[in-house]
């Protein structure tokens, strides 16, 4: 499954948070409607079983209430691929990943082997389970951790408890740390922190390009990794640098650089740091310093600017604007327009963004921002997700097409504006922005009425907590005493007053935004219908 994931420290970001952000794009050929939906505690599973690998888990009896983002239709699972639990840790899993035959030699894919024969036949073997995958990590590790590092912490055990049948990349944020962390054959696993004043690309390929294994399997300040990594990369030789010349790299040792690498991922990865770097370095020519099909881009570099979250939106929306190689646009010749795998793709399922905001309590720091469809032609939308119910047009995603739910909506009109590039970019431009708006007035609004709330208990107890970040304490609500304690944020967060302000700051946006995406559908409808095949400019009245 193709997918792109943009990471953004707390000090690269345009207000301090920590912004984790990433496209879900299905196989070529399918198209996964998505709800977005509140998972509480007495509706999570106890004993887990995967539609795909048949793996059966127990799951601890304590979960905490957490937002999902799963398939409309259920048949090959849950997917959740991204959410907000109510400690304020985001989770977005997964980017798949690519490797080599040295890892799957060394460390095989746990993959379900399914029954042969019939039970009570001489010649009868039973089902293997395989391991945890894409359809099974949010479900089994979000509603159970309460930092960044404990959600690193749990999947790397169930993943060496079970192993995977395929590489995975997953990131978890809090309002402190991102952490990255990607599979390395079967049961093993590495992950790093991303430094705060950087960013980090991930296009479908094994990222992380320096790793340190000493700290990873011993302080872990900033790495962490499967407890037998270093003997793992001993035994069967796969670290390639030269001695004494480079770091050791997880990208050289663990991934690929095939010629595909070269036409579906790196390019994006050149792209959008050529967007968020255009001064470090040539991007284009002969002499540029890094080109679309370079290996060695980096994981993670410092921006030129700080990021917005319309800079997420544009980039995980990109095509190779003002390049040869935009399917839309004029540069080039027709091969080189179709020469690469776009990151606005067709075939994206829904965009995830989870911003976790330092300078707020902790009962309305999380935002998570979605946007259903391809996202050349869709606008994103926050929304708090520490909440009881979510709005009914993003919730209540049919497996049918019908254009009053919000990701159907969004697929015609993708289909109709693709058809029409040029003639519907103003109109798609237009709604954009004020589908943006609407969404950044509303989190305002809703920040302020919480303010109002200044003598409610949970705000009370904001008070003890005291940020890392002290450019933010002005903007505290009331000086800032100690830090809250996991247990204390997550009753905060269950502050039913609150909820019922975000609640109703959530439902009218989705309004607004079912208005607003219906006036673009019958703009677009109409702007291609006029361009049908079989129009004739001679009319009868």
């Amino acid at each position: 499954m193709g997918c792109t994931t943009l990471l953004v420290g707390r000090d690269a970001s345009y207000d301090g948070s920590t912004i984790i952000a990433r496209n879900e794009d299905s196989c070529n050929g399918e198209f996964d409607p998505k709800q977005f939906i509140i998972v509480k505690p007495q509706d999570q599973p106890r004993n887990y079983r995967a539609v795909i690998s048949h793996v059966q888990i127990e799951l601890p009896d304590d979960p905490l209430q957490y937002s999902s983002v799963p398939n409309a239709d259920r048949k090959q699972g849950i997917w959740g691929e991204a959410g907000v639990n109510e400690a304020n840790v985001a989770m977005s899993a997964t980017e798949t990943l690519t490797t080599n035959e040295r890892v799957l030699g060394a460390d095989p894919l746990v993959e379900y082997v399914p029954a042969q024969g019939k039970p009570g036949d001489a010649d009868y073997e039973p089902e293997v389970a395989g391991g945890i995958g894409e359809e099974d990590f949010l479900t089994i590790v979000l509603p159970y951790v309460k930092t960044a590092r404990e959600g690193v912490a749990r999947l790397g055990a169930l993943l060496e408890e079970y192993g995977t049948y395929e590489m995975n990349g997953v990131a978890f944020s809090d309002a402190n740390e991102i952490w990255w962390l990607e599979t390395v054959g079967g049961h093993h696993w590495i992950a790093r922190r991303v430094p705060d004043d950087c960013y980090v690309t991930m296009p479908n390929q094994l990222g992380i390009d320096e790793f340190d294994v000493e700290d990873g399997i011993g302080e872990q300040v900033n790495y962490m990794c499967s407890a037998d990594m270093r003997d793992f990369i001993e035994r069967n030789h796969l670290d390639l640098a030269v001695e004494g010349s480079m770091p050791f790299s997880p990208r050289d040792a663990f991934g690929s650089h095939s010629d595909s690498d070269h036409v579906y991922n790196t390019p994006r990865a050149w792209y959008m740091q050529r967007y968020f770097n255009p001064f470090d370095e040539v991007w284009d020519g002969p002499d540029a310093d890094h080109k679309p099909n370079s290996d060695d881009i980096p994981w993670c570099r410092q921006p030129d600017r700080k990021i917005s979250m319309e800079d997420v939106k544009y980039i995980l929306s990109s095509h190779y604007q003002e390049t040869p190689f935009d399917p839309y646009g004029s540069l080039g010749d027709a091969a080189s327009r179709t020469r690469f795998r776009p990151i606005g793709i067709n075939r994206t399922n829904h965009l995830a963004v989870m911003q976790i905001r330092p300078y707020r309590p902790q009962v309305n720091r999380a935002v998570q921002w979605l946007a259903y469809g391809s996202n050349p032609f869709n606008a994103m939308v926050p929304f708090f997700p520490n909440v009881d119910d979510t709005p009914a047009y993003l919730r209540d995603t049919t497996t049918r097409v019908t254009s009053e739910n919000f990701y159907w909506a969004n697929r015609l009109i993708g289909v109709l504006c693709d058809a029409q590039f040029a003639e519907t970019a103003n109109a798609v431009e237009t709604y954009q922005q004020k589908v943006g708006a609407l969404g950044h007035a509303m989190v305002r609004a809703a920040d302020e009425q919480v303010n109002r709330l200044g003598g409610t208990a949970v705000l009370e107890a904001a008070s003890r907590e005291r940020e890392a970040n002290a450019e933010f304490a002005e903007d505290e609500l009331v000086e800032d005493v100690q830090p809250m304690s996991p247990d204390e944020i997550i009753t905060a967060v269950r502050n039913p007053e609150v909820r019922e302000v975000l609640a109703t700051a959530n439902d009218d946006l989705a309004r607004k935004l079912k208005k607003e995406t219906e006036k673009l559908l019958d703009s677009a409808l109409f702007t291609s219908s006029l361009a049908m095949k079989n129009h004739f400019a001679m009319s009868d009245n």
